[in-house]
């Protein structure tokens, strides 16, 4: 690891003002991806901001079925919140299979989304979720927020506040998660509101990330059950092909992951 100064900020203007006097500066949030990146001498920032003690993006709270969770909460506060589960057990459920002990109390949802992994959890429950990423100049749609692997809308040096969402009236994530490290090799998170409308997201197969079904969406909207994903075509030209799966594979993992997700929902 190369030599790097370590800042530990109490709010969000104090990150702010140490991001811009920095030559090159990283926010971490977590640093469940950067520290073992910074580690392998792939990346060397000048300065690491730590965002995860600012009581401005700390917190869950849940007014009716909106939900705010702070962008600092681990994945294992997400995991264990009572009111979230009481809404949307869905994401608890998510979070709390997310790598092992050790991550789920130190990674964050901030970090996670603003990071885009190909094959991380949350990404596609922002997504299914139709959810609204704040940051601290703007609001910004999860339609409009994931732009590519490992890429966001985020601006450079923009911080994510906090993620928000109206909870869903159905809703499931089911995951094959690879056996080492716990990522998805295919991830499917199934939403359905009272008004009928379906958002169906893959996570972990996607050669550009995280994207939603329409195909799956269609057929979960005209007929809410297992059976309506069985006839879904799932095109393998889009989807990753690596040593743990090739992309015909992980087309038939899609659709395995939604049925579950489906009867689980």
């Amino acid at each position: 690891m190369y030599e790097t100064n370590y800042h530990r900020a109490s709010s969000i203007g104090e990150a702010l003002k140490l991001m811009g006097s920095s030559a090159e500066g990283k926010y971490l949030s977590g640093g469940m991806t950067l520290i073992p990146t910074m580690k392998q001498r792939l990346a060397a920032p000048s300065d690491l901001i730590d965002l995860r003690h600012i009581a401005e993006m700390k917190g869950i709270a849940v007014d009716g079925r909106t939900v705010t969770i702070g962008a600092a909460s681990t994945h294992e506060e997400v995991a264990t919140c009572d009111r979230v589960k009481a809404v949307c057990p869905a994401l608890c459920v998510l979070a709390s299979h997310i790598g092992d002990p050790h991550v789920r109390h130190m990674g964050t949802i901030g970090g996670s989304v603003a990071n885009n992994d190909p094959a991380a959890d949350y990404p596609a429950a922002i997504l299914a979720l139709d959810a609204t990423v704040v940051t601290d100049r703007r609001e910004i749609k999860a339609g409009d927020f994931f732009t590519g692997l490992f890429e966001t809308a985020l601006d450079g040096g923009e911080i994510i506040i906090a993620l928000r969402f109206e909870a869903p009236e159905k809703a499931s994530y089911q995951k094959f998660a690879n056996p080492a490290s716990r990522y998805a090799m295919a991830g499917v998170f199934v939403a359905r509101r009272d008004n009928g409308d379906v958002r169906v997201a893959v996570t972990g197969a996607g050669s550009d990330g995280v994207f939603r079904h329409a195909g799956i969406e269609s057929a979960l909207a005209g007929n809410w059950s297992p059976d309506a994903v069985t006839s879904v075509a799932v095109n393998p030209s889009d989807l990753l092909s690596d040593l743990h799966a090739t992309a015909p594979y992980r087309a038939n993992l899609i659709k395995v992951m939604a049925r579950r997700a489906v009867a689980a929902a």
